[in-house]
This record gives structure tokens, C-alpha cells and sequence, in this order.
């Protein structure tokens, strides 16, 4: 088969394609700051094993330096031009470093990863004198995987990513409002018909919420992933979704 998805929860996923291992925004914790983890469990230390890690900006939900340092060392961590100048502690884990820019390419193994534009902030923290872009990824081996980070809409998306066969894509959140540069199911359904996959897959919900925040809009936390299956037969009923639960592993049935 040509690519397996492993959904660990939020952004954070394994594919495997051609032999290759890829993780996306690995967060392994229990609890960040003010949110924590209300479904799922925390990833076993397999969720950790890569032959390359994808990170999409330097959020400290998509960037988080505990979860990287469980990495082996020497394993191919693949950053935003500039991330490590703004995060001085990237270089201490022992990794090797490749930062890259919308449009660069990296080889591993028999699998290519494309950098490509998103629409988010990029910075570290909300105000501060270092800035990165945002990515996503386009995984190209037997298959076309796109990682898309986090991101809004924008006009350039589907030629920036190109053909592909499967769309990882956030469609909510970790707090009761989404702000500007991102996707909600609705959005994100959008961007499946945009994009034309031939299968998708909703990540980035339903795992982390504000402490204390349980009673405020919690359909933001449960619904986004049944309403993007929902919005998707509508709008590119060709798409075929794949909803997974945490932890959980899907292939394809048949050969793309």
C-alpha cells in the first residue's frame, strides 16, 4: 500500500510512505500551559520514531521542545526558515537541522517533502522581533500527502500544493474561538474542494481545551470532525473522509 496515517492527536501524525516514517508537529504531553488533554491518550513512545519530523511553524503546540527532545537523536527535524534563531533551544537536542522556505524540497529516502505556503502567524510568540513563515508539506513517495499546519483559506492554496492524493487538514481548534489563519469544518470542507484529494483526513480538534473552559461552546471541541464529513459530501462528494480516533492507523484499501 502506498501510505499509512497514523493520527496521534491535534496536529500530530505519522506518515508512511515507500518505506519512510514522517511525524508532523509532535506534541506528546498531557497538559501545555493552560490547555490539556481531554481525549486521547498521551502517544506511546512509538509515535516518536521517524525518519523525518515536519514542523509547520513555532507555535508551542506545533513546536514543543520536551515532545522533540524524545526524538533519537540524529533524526532529520525539518523547521521554518529562521526557527533557529528563535528558538535557541532547537540546536541543544541533537537533531539534524534543515530549515527551509514556501517552495524548497528536502529528500528522504525515497520520499520528497515540498515546503509550501500557509496563512498563520508564524511567530513564536504573539509579539517579538523573530519571525518564520508558516508551512505546510506536500509528502511525495507512492502517494501525495499534504500536511497543511495550520492555515486559512487562501486563493493561491491549490496551486501552491498541486495534485494530490490525501489531505491532512486542521478543521478546529483548542479554545472555544478560532482566530484569524485558520480552518474550521466549514472552511476546511472548502479547501478540500479546492485542493481535489481523493481522500481526507480532519485533524488538529478534539484533543486539548483550555483548563476551565468545559462549559464554554463545546461543540467547538466534539463536533468539528462529524461536521467536516458532513460538509465535505456536500461540497466534493468524490472526497472520500476518513475520521479517525486517537491513536488510530488507516490505509487505503486499494492502490492510488
Amino acid at each position: 500500500m502506498p501510505v499509512d496515517v497514523t493520527w496521534w492527536g491535534h496536529a500530530t501524525c505519522t506518515v508512511e510512505d515507500s518505506g519512510v516514517r514522517v511525524l508532523t508537529d509532535p506534541l506528546f504531553v498531557s497538559r501545555l500551559a493552560h490547555l490539556r488533554r481531554r481525549r486521547g491518550a498521551v502517544p506511546p513512545p512509538e509515535a516518536a520514531v521517524a525518519d523525518a519530523v515536519l514542523v509547520s511553524h513555532l507555535h508551542r503546540d506545533h513546536l514543543h521542545l520536551p515532545s522533540l527532545a524524545r526524538l533519537a537523536g540524529g533524526t532529520r527535524l525539518v523547521v521554518p526558515h529562521g526557527a533557529t534563531r528563535a528558538v535557541p533551544g532547537l540546536s541543544r537536542l541533537g537533531l539534524e537541522l534543515t530549515e527551509v522556505s514556501p517552495g524548497e524540497e528536502i529528500r528522504v529516502g525515497d520520499v520528497t517533502v515540498r515546503a509550501v505556503p500557509a496563512l498563520h502567524d508564524g511567530r513564536r510568540i504573539p509579539v517579538g522581533p523573530h519571525r518564520s513563515p508558516a508551512l505546510g508539506y506536500v509528502i511525495t513517495g507512492e502517494a501525495r500527502t499534504y500536511f497543511a499546519g495550520d492555515t486559512g483559506l487562501f486563493d493561491s492554496m491549490a496551486a501552491e500544493v498541486g495534485p494530490i492524493d490525501l489531505a491532512l487538514l486542521p478543521v478546529g481548534g483548542w479554545g472555544p474561538y478560532l482566530g484569524h489563519g485558520h480552518l474550521d469544518a466549514g472552511r476546511a470542507a472548502q479547501a478540500v474542494a479546492a485542493l481535489g484529494p481523493r481522500s481526507a483526513v480532519p485533524v488538529h480538534y478534539g484533543t486539548y481545551w483550555p483548563i476551565g473552559l468545559d462549559g464554554v461552546r463545546p461543540h467547538e471541541f466534539h463536533a468539528p470532525g462529524e461536521e467536516f464529513v458532513r460538509k465535505t459530501a456536500r461540497l466534493a462528494p468524490e472526497v472520500a473522509v476518513h475520521r479517525l480516533g486517537h491513536g488510530e492507523r488507516w490505509r487505503p484499501e486499494v492502490s492510488w
